[in-house]
C-alpha cells in the first residue's frame, strides 16, 4: 500500500496544497492506513534531522551573503558592467540580461534571486527601449536558470547533502554547463534580433561618473592579483616548471600585471575603465569561494560564511551604500528564504524514510533496467522524466526524492557520480522555468505584471535551447567533467 504515496503527493499538488505540507500529509496518512503508526515518529523526526546538517548551513549563508550583495547596490553595478560590453550588439539588453544572470549566478546561487533581482532592473529598461514586456520577462526568467547552475549553487549542495558526493566537485562540474547555457541563449537572441529588429543599446549608461577614492585603490590591486593569478596558472603550462616557485613566483607576476593593466588603460575610455572598477569587488566572490574551497583553506560550508563577510565589508567598508539599518529587512528577507529551502528539504528527507520502507528504489530500478539495457536510451528517458518533474516540483526536494533512487541505478551502469549530478541538477534547474509551474515564471510575472500563460509563450524558444544543452551534457561528458578531473577532484 506505500507505494500509492507518490500518487497520492501528486493529487495533493494538483489540488494546490503547498509541497510542504503534501510532502508530509501524503506518506504519512498511508503509514498510519497502512497500521504502522510506529513508523510516524520517525517520520517527524526526520523532519527536523533532515535540517540539522553542518553541510547545509551553507544555504541560508549563501542566500545571506546574495541578499546583502542586492541590497548593497551590486546589481547596478554587474548590469552597467554587462552593458559596457555587451549593449552595444543587436538585442543589446537581452544580451545584457544573459551576462547579468551569468556574473549574478556567482553571487547568489539562486534562480529566483536573479530573477528578482535583475528583473526589476532590466524588465523596464527592456520595456523602455521597444522590447515587448513578455519578451523582457521571458528572457530574465530563461537566463536565471543559470543561477543554480554556476557555483556557488543550492541545489548543488543539497545533492551532496543527499547523495555524499564532492561540493567542490559539483560547483567545478557546473562552471562549463552553466557558461553553455549562457552562450545558447546569446546565439538565440542574436537569432531573435534579426527577425524581429530588436534594438540596440548604449554601452555606456552613467556618462562622467565618478569613484570613491577606497574603491579606486580597491579595485587597483584586486585587479593586479587577479592577472598575476591568471598568469600565475598558465606559468604551470611552461615547461622546466616555472609554476612550481610558489608565493615568490605569484609576487614577482605582479609587476607583468601592472605594465599589461596600464597598456589596457590607453585603449580604453574614461567611463569604461570607471564601470569596469565598479564591478571589480563585487565579482571577487565566486573567486573567494572556488578559490578557498580548491585549495583547501576552508569548507564549502565555512567558504558561505565567508562570502557573507566579504558582503559585509563590501557594501559597508568599499561601496559604503548600506546602512546598519538596512540590515534588519536583510536578515529578514534571507531568514525567510532559508527557512522555506530548508523545511523543504527536511520534509522531503521525511519523504525519502517512506520511499525506502516502500521498497520504491528497488521497484524503480528495475522498472528502469527493463526498459533498456542501453544507458544512452535510458539516459535519455530520464531526462524526460526530470523535466517533466522539474515542471511540478522545485528542484531542492526532486534530487532529495529521487536522486536515492535514481543515482544508484546509473552508476552502477558506468555513468560517472558528478556526471550524473550535473545531468540531474541542470535539468530540474531547467524546469523552474518551464510552464505550466516553473516557480521563476512566476516569479517573473510578479516582477514584470505579465500573465504567466504570456511568459510561456514567449519563453519557448529559449527553453529549446536550454533542452539542447541537457542533452549535450548527457552525452559528451566531457563538458562537465574536465574541470573537476583537471582539479583532482574526479576521476
Amino acid at each position: 500500500m506505500l507505494v500509492w504515496f507518490l500518487p497520492v503527493f501528486l493529487v495533493l499538488l494538483i489540488v494546490g496544497l503547498p509541497v510542504f505540507f503534501a510532502l508530509l500529509f501524503a506518506p504519512g496518512a498511508l503509514l498510519w492506513l497502512n497500521g504502522q503508526e510506529r513508523d510516524l515518529a520517525l517520520l517527524y523526526r526526520n523532519l527536523y534531522n533532515g535540517m540539522d546538517s553542518f553541510p547545509l548551513m551553507a544555504l541560508p549563508f549563501f542566500l545571506l551573503a546574495g541578499e546583502i550583495m542586492n541590497r548593497g547596490g551590486i546589481t547596478e553595478r554587474l548590469v552597467s558592467f554587462a552593458q559596457a560590453f555587451m549593449g552595444h550588439l543587436r538585442g543589446g539588453l537581452a544580451q545584457v540580461n544573459i551576462l547579468s544572470s551569468i556574473l549574478f549566478a556567482g553571487l547568489s546561487g539562486s534562480a529566483v534571486a536573479d530573477t528578482s533581482a535583475l528583473g526589476s532592473t532590466l524588465i523596464p529598461a527592456m520595456e523602455k527601449q521597444g522590447y515587448t514586456r513578455r519578451f523582457a520577462a521571458a528572457i530574465t526568467a530563461a537566463s536565471s536558470v543559470i543561477g543554480p547552475i554556476i557555483p556557488p549553487s543550492g541545489i548543488m549542495i543539497i545533492y551532496a547533502y543527499v547523495m555524499g558526493q564532492s561540493v567542490a566537485a559539483l560547483f567545478l562540474a557546473g562552471i562549463v554547463p552553466g557558461l553553455l547555457v549562457g552562450v545558447g541563449l546569446m546565439l538565440t537572441v542574436r537569432a531573435l534580433a534579426d527577425r524581429y529588429d530588436l534594438p540596440k543599446a548604449e554601452r555606456i549608461v552613467e556618462r562622467d561618473a565618478t569613484i570613491a577614492p577606497v574603491e579606486y585603490w580597491v579595485s587597483f590591486a584586486l585587479l593586479r592579483l587577479n592577472v598575476a593569478g591568471v598568469l600565475y596558472m598558465l606559468s604551470w603550462l611552461l615547461p622546466a616548471g616555472w609554476g612550481e616557485g610558489g608565493l615568490a613566483v605569484y609576487l614577482g607576476l605582479l609587476v607583468p600585471a601592472h605594465f599589461a593593466l596600464v597598456w589596457y588603460r590607453g585603449r580604453v575610455s574614461r567611463d569604461f575603465r570607471i564601470v569596469c572598477k565598479k564591478a571589480v569587488a563585487p565579482l571577487q566572490t565566486p573567486i573567494i569561494i572556488l578559490g578557498g574551497i580548491l585549495i583547501g583553506v576552508f569548507t564549502p560550508t565555512e567558504a558561505a560564511a565567508i562570502a557573507v563577510a566579504y558582503a559585509l565589508i563590501v557594501s559597508f567598508g568599499v561601496l559604503r551604500v548600506m546602512r546598519v539599518a538596512d540590515l534588519a529587512d536583510v536578515l529578514r528577507r534571507s531568514a525567510i528564504a532559508s527557512a522555506t529551502v530548508l523545511l523543504l528539504v527536511g520534509a522531503a528527507v521525511s519523504f525519502k524514510t517512506v520511499v525506502s520502507l516502500s521498497h520504491a528504489p528497488e521497484i524503480m530500478a528495475d522498472f528502469i533496467l527493463s526498459l533498456s539495457e542501453n544507458p544512452l536510451i535510458l539516459l535519455f528517458l530520464i531526462n524526460v522524466l526530470l523535466f517533466i518533474v522539474g515542471m511540478f516540483l522545485d528542484a531542492g526536494p526532486a534530487i532529495i526524492i529521487l536522486g536515492p533512487i535514481l543515482g544508484p541505478v546509473f552508476t552502477g551502469l558506468g555513468v560517472d557520480p558528478v556526471h550524473f549530478a550535473i545531468i540531474m541538477s541542470v535539468n530540474l534547474t531547467v524546469g523552474l522555468a518551464t510552464p505550466p509551474m516553473g516557480l521563476v515564471l512566476f516569479v517573473a510575472s510578479s516582477v514584470s505584471g505579465e500573465r504567466v500563460e504570456t511568459i510561456s509563450k514567449a519563453i519557448l524558444p529559449f527553453l529549446a535551447v536550454e533542452v539542447l544543452v541537457i542533452f549535450l551534457i548527457t552525452y559528451f561528458p566531457a563538458i562537465s567533467m574536465t574541470i573537476p578531473r583537471l582539479a583532482g577532484f574526479a576521476n
